[in-house]
């Protein structure tokens, strides 16, 4: 893992809610769709596994996209991810009707996305966040860029940074 700047990890330390953008960030933003019309995804199994600690930390995660998806709303149920939010046309308002529902303050909030539509949330969420691989629009709008990939271990990255900073790695992971 790359150095955390000390900004990032103090922004981390407070973070109760990990809201991730699904197409880009939890897979590599291909959408494989057969000739039934039956669409399909592929995810990291180690972005999984790092959801799972969190959830196990205490830090809610939720997922907010603009596709619809069956297999998303699987992929939630499978990890115990209860926020899930599909057919998001604005995210912003989406993002400010979660946050209100969970009584959180946007400091309390780590948003990850990839792409132009994310850029509202992520000027408003305490830790913002972007997958390498992500619009180069982002950057300047955000605290953090992952050394991986969306769909290649991105969301892992970002939880191993919220459990050390909250220093509930080591608890987590001890054999």
């Amino acid at each position: 893992m790359k150095r955390i700047p000390v900004a990032v990890r103090r922004k981390a330390k407070k973070i109760k809610l990990l809201l991730l953008d699904v197409d880009g960030v939890l897979t590599d933003g291909r959408i494989i769709i057969d000739d039934r019309g039956v669409e399909t995804k592929q995810f990291n199994v180690r972005d999984g596994q790092g959801i799972s600690l969190l959830l196990r930390s205490g830090v809610d995660v939720g997922f907010m996209t603009a596709r619809s998806s069956k297999v998303v709303s699987r992929r939630a149920k499978e990890l115990g991810v209860r926020i899930v939010r599909q057919g998001v046309q604005n995210k912003l308002d989406a993002y400010h009707a979660i946050r209100a529902n969970l009584r959180l303050s946007d400091h309390e909030i780590a948003y990850m996305g990839d792409d132009v539509i994310d850029l509202a949330v992520l000027r408003q969420a305490g830790l913002a966040i972007t997958v390498n691989d992500g619009w180069h629009g982002l950057i300047s709008a955000v605290d953090f860029v992952t050394t991986s990939s969306g769909g290649s271990g991105a969301v892992r990255e970002v939880a191993e940074i919220l459990l050390v900073a909250q220093g509930n790695w080591s608890r987590l992971t001890a054999i």
